[in-house]
């Protein structure tokens, strides 16, 4: 099941709390974002022990850009990240993000 968070101070916690999570940073206008929200769920679904959260760009401006900065990757929407011990391991954007790259970005790093 998906998990929106909004807040830097979310964020951090998550750093702080999970050994591993995704992230999708989604787009509520654009077409590509919704395809890939659509594959992020599916995945999500198929894989309901995992952690799988998302952050709407245009509703939570500040912690995108925090993720951004903070990990230094560019920007991108949508993008999908996979954290693991505070860092990220894994991370796409655009029509790379399928429930089979996410599901193999996990699978390579247990």
């Amino acid at each position: 099941m998906l998990e929106k968070i909004e807040s830097i101070e979310q964020f951090d916690q998550l750093l702080t709390n999970e050994s591993k999570f995704y992230l999708l940073k989604h787009s509520l206008t654009c077409p590509i974002s919704h395809a890939a929200y659509k594959e992020y769920e599916k995945f999500a679904n198929e894989n309901q022990d995992m952690l799988t959260l998302y952050l709407a760009v245009q509703d939570s401006r500040p912690l995108s850009n925090e993720v951004a900065e903070r990990f230094q990757i560019k920007h991108e929407s949508p993008q999908a990240f996979l954290f693991a011990n505070g860092k990220v391991e894994w991370n796409a954007s655009h029509w790379k993000i399928t429930s089979r790259s996410l599901g193999n970005a996990g699978a390579e790093k247990q």
